[in-house]
């Protein structure tokens, strides 16, 4: 078998310590205040941005105006139109439900007309009444109202 060659790293980075600084003169970075931006100040600075290129565009400020106005019309739009749909399904399910339990008294005062109906024939036997043998019919085509006032 054939022994494996060795292999060495060579560094070129000084060894770490005071030697390595002693001619050089450490320097501390320059130290700076951040300003912190809140949202007016992003949009404000936003505002100066688009105002600055569209002075910069052959399109006059105007063309970007109306286009923001049309997209927050259409939003406000949109949104005024999907108030209006849930306004209008909750009032559905309202007169459905309404019309649910409408449906449910007029089976209910159907199912107890019924029963009255079907007991009729006893309450009136109870009471001493008979059921009509014959018809009878009476005749009004030669019928005359009696005079009243006297005046033959």
């Amino acid at each position: 078998m054939m022994a494996a060659t060795q292999r060495s790293i060579r560094s070129h980075a000084a060894p770490a310590g005071p030697d390595r600084d002693a001619g050089h003169s450490q320097t501390r970075p320059q130290l700076a205040v951040v300003r912190r931006h809140n949202a007016t100040d992003a949009m404000v600075e936003g505002m100066h941005r688009i105002a600055s290129w569209t002075r910069a565009r052959s399109a006059p400020m105007i063309h970007v105006v109306i286009a923001v106005i049309f997209l927050v019309a259409s939003l406000v739009g949109s949104l005024l139109f999907r108030t209006k749909m849930i306004e209008n399904s909750f009032e559905q399910s309202q007169v459905e439900s309404s019309i649910f339990t409408l449906t449910q008294d007029i089976q209910a005062d159907q199912s107890r007309l019924d029963d009255l109906e079907t007991s009729l024939p006893q309450k009136a036997e109870k009471m001493g009444m008979v059921p009509a043998q014959k018809s009878i019919s009476v005749d009004l085509n030669g019928y005359k109202v009696p005079d009243t006032d006297g005046s033959k």
